[in-house]
């Protein structure tokens, strides 16, 4: 007997719908509410594939490519396409490896093939037939044993690998013109939902694949290569490859054999080498300014402080200097459309005040230098002057740092400019990277929970205008550096899965931050549990888990 079920859709509309009615059957009456091709559905408050059919009375709503869930969606829909084309082009012989994020989109490689910018071409025009081809992304439901013997025969070692350290019983793979692939979340409708989309040539064997973005999801950007970056990231994982650890199973691996404390000695080694170059280069420069700025919970604060101390080993004597203090009185300030007030933006900075300090300083002559009263909202003033020599380096670490708008009395010549941001080297698996925002809202969930008492509720909220401030302050500056430091630890998402996942879990379902709590907490069973026993006290991530000498 057929049966029907009403389908509410936001507070605006609702449908009876019988059991035979998909998904997709239903976003067809609500597509006139979004601008692009709806790729995905949460169903009371957990997402579903558009495949699926409809069991049961629910509130619905869809995404498209302009929300970042629907943005998501769309790029694994484009890195499968990708991943077709390539062995549609090049033989299955041909190995893709997508590794990091670059610009709008994604950096790629591909092994054991000879690539140049005219094969870069085929491949794409290949990925528009599959889009014109309109294929469905047919999910599969099958027992995890069941996928690790498909693959292996496909000689696809790296999702065996980790398919070997998940607990789930039943995966889902996405069948495709005959190819299962396996992509860790919900796929768009079909491939024809993923029209837009470039193939960059970068160099020998990589190019980027750039696609529409939540900021500009009507098309896809002119290029912008940010080289030093981008350069950051290829050390990483050359680094990253000479340790045979790439991706999620080889750190599982490790940790499993019960060496996991060996590879934290030599992350650690490897960061605070940077540290110590950095502060090399910074005594051959002669100058007295150093500038750090990097996006949330980068790691700026024990950065600052570690390379201070490698600058106090070569004879300087650094000063902090917090841009935070030169905010503006709260009660001088205008609350924004949301009828808060805006600290992201540089307007609340006394620019003024803060190059006229800076001017006197570097001229030898003594400033009192102010403090921000956070709990009254006003500026105060330390008791004693700073007054700096020959030998002493000012440090100014904060979201403005890199805008020459803020230190605009000095020369680019007078500064020493570091961008710091976790440039994720490992990956899920040789298609699916890992985000460098995932981790850095993982480690800011944690420290928000141990010094703010706040849940991952209260941080998942706010991540999206933390972003936002990102986007227009720091990143337009990343490559206009004068050093880039990577803080992440190619160990860490072990550490940090012990101390997000109780956080997650508390996220409450009727939450509308829990879709968002569960995609992290799936996210993290492809790694192993790490303790943290064996983390010196001057990591960079006891700056979020506690415990660091810095405090």
């Amino acid at each position: 007997m057929t049966k029907n079920y009403t389908v509410a859709f936001r507070n605006i509309k609702s449908v009876i719908v019988d059991d035979n009615s998909t998904y997709y059957d239903v976003s067809k009456y609500f597509k006139r509410y979004y601008d692009y091709d709806i790729v995905l559905c949460k169903a009371n408050n957990d997402f579903v594939d558009l495949s699926d059919k409809v069991k049961r009375d629910c509130d619905i709503d869809f995404y498209d490519r302009s929300s970042l869930v629907g943005n998501r969606a769309y790029a694994r829909g484009a890195r499968y396409i990708l991943l077709l084309a390539v062995e549609k082009v090049l033989g299955s012989s041909a190995k893709l490896v997508c590794h990091h994020s670059q610009d709008k989109g994604v950096y790629c490689v591909i092994n054991n093939a000879s690539i140049d910018a005219d094969v870069i071409l085929k491949i794409e025009r290949e990925m528009h037939r599959i889009v014109d081809s309109n294929y469905v992304f047919e999910k599969n439901t099958v027992s995890r044993m069941d996928a690790i013997k498909y693959f292996s025969d496909k000689g696809m070692m790296d999702k065996v690998n980790v398919l070997k350290y998940v607990s789930n019983t039943y995966i889902n793979l996405y069948k495709v013109d005959g190819k299962y692939g396996y992509f860790y979340g919900k796929m768009p409708y079909s491939t024809g939902q993923v029209k837009d989309f470039k193939l960059i040539y970068i160099d020998n064997n990589g190019f980027v694949m750039q696609l529409p973005d939540t900021i500009n999801p009507e098309c896809v950007l002119e290029y912008k290569h940010y080289k030093k970056v981008f350069d950051k990231f290829n050390e990483y994982t050359k680094w990253g490859n000479n340790l045979n650890i790439v991706n999620a199973a080889d750190l599982n691996k490790v940790v499993s054999s019960g060496n996991i404390s060996e590879l934290i000695r030599l992350s650690e080694t490897y960061y605070n080498k940077q540290l110590s170059d950095i502060a090399d280069e910074i005594e051959k420069s002669g100058k007295k300014v150093v500038l750090i700025a990097g996006p949330s919970s980068s790691g700026k604060t024990t950065t600052a402080k570690k390379l201070a101390v490698y600058l106090k080993s070569l004879g300087y004597t650094p000063h902090p200097i917090s841009i935070d203090d030169y905010f503006f009185n709260v009660s001088d300030r205008q609350k924004d459309e949301n009828g808060e007030y805006n600290f992201e933006t540089l307007d609340v900075v006394d620019v003024e005040l803060f190059n006229q300090h800076l001017t006197k300083l570097l001229e030898g002559k003594e400033v009192i230098l102010p403090i921000f009263n956070f709990t009254t909202g006003r500026r105060e003033y330390r008791k004693e002057g700073l007054k700096i020599d020959e030998k002493d380096i000012i440090i100014i670490e904060g979201i403005h740092a890199l805008n020459d708008k803020l230190t605009m009395t000095l020369n680019r010549s007078e500064k020493f400019k570091i961008y710091i941001s976790p440039l994720t080297q490992i990956n899920i698996d040789s298609h699916t990277h890992v985000h460098t925002s995932d981790t850095r809202k993982l480690r800011r969930i944690i420290r928000d929970n141990k010094t703010r008492s706040k849940g991952a509720s209260e941080t998942l909220k706010m991540w999206g205008n933390i972003t936002k401030g990102e986007i227009n302050n720091i990143f337009p500056y990343q490559d206009s550096v004068d050093a880039v430091i990577n803080s992440a630890l190619i160990y860490e998402l072990g550490v940090l899965k012990t101390y997000a996942e109780p956080l997650l879990f508390n996220v409450k379902e009727d939450s509308s931050e829990y879709p968002e709590a569960l995609r992290l907490i799936r996210f993290l069973r492809n790694f192993l549990a790490i303790p943290s026993e064996d983390i010196p006290s001057d990591s960079l991530l006891r700056e979020f888990i506690g415990g660091s000498s810095f405090e």
